[in-house]
């Protein structure tokens, strides 16, 4: 949709895009507080949604970054020493269900980490350039990332100062754990906890969530 489009106050059915995840994550037994992180000119906006939808759970909201690396660490920094667990989610994945955030909340305290993904049932295509196939991909060993992506605590902070002190580009919480050399624990997930991409994908999130 573009950089300027904020897919999380897009308006879906009667409620923002974000509503729909944080309404999951309100729901969730296992989720004791939540940490939202905006872009600097949707701050207001975002607690005035917190607040009309009576999301109690949500105890801060502060500036997100220029990547989502940046956001996510800077959530991190707002987590209390107490809290031994973290979940972190994508707000553009409208879909999610308080049963799977559980799901990797209970692999987090057992190994670690958790990551919601679902397995490729799609044969796939390696393209060096343009539209030309440079070799198809054995799909058995495939799955596709999502999120909650869900840590120890210290296990990801340990990973983001990794990161920091490599002046690594990370594209989700997992590669950032991977490059501790630190096992990534996987939680089977659906296609339907999809991320909102495209201006297409808005038919499909709404009918998933019957709006």
């Amino acid at each position: 949709m573009g950089p300027s489009v904020d897919k999380a106050f897009l308006t879906l059915g009667t409620k923002p895009v974000l509503a729909y995840s944080l309404h999951a994550f309100e729901r969730c037994p296992d989720i004791d507080g939540v940490i939202l992180v905006a872009r600097k000119d949707r701050i207001e906006a975002a607690w005035g949604m917190v607040q009309m939808f009576g999301f109690s759970k949500v105890k801060k909201v502060v500036q997100g970054g220029a990547a989502r690396q940046d956001s996510v660490f800077n959530g991190l920094t707002e987590v209390e020493d107490s809290v031994s667990i973290v979940a972190v989610h994508d707000g553009a994945r409208p879909c999610v269900t308080p049963e799977l955030i559980s799901e990797t909340i209970r692999s987090a305290k057992r190994y670690g980490s958790g990551v919601a993904a679902a397995k490729v049932t799609d044969t796939t295509k390696e393209v060096a350039r343009g539209y030309v196939v440079a070799r198809t991909i054995d799909r058995s060993k495939l799955w596709a990332v999502q999120t909650p992506q869900t840590f120890r605590v210290q296990l990801l902070k340990d990973a983001f100062a990794r990161v920091k002190k490599k002046r690594a580009k990370v594209t989700d919480e997992a590669s950032a754990v991977e490059l501790l050399g630190k096992e990534v624990r996987l939680v089977p997930s659906s296609w339907a906890n999809v991320k909102l991409t495209r201006l297409d994908d808005l038919p499909l999130v709404a009918a998933l969530l019957k709006t």
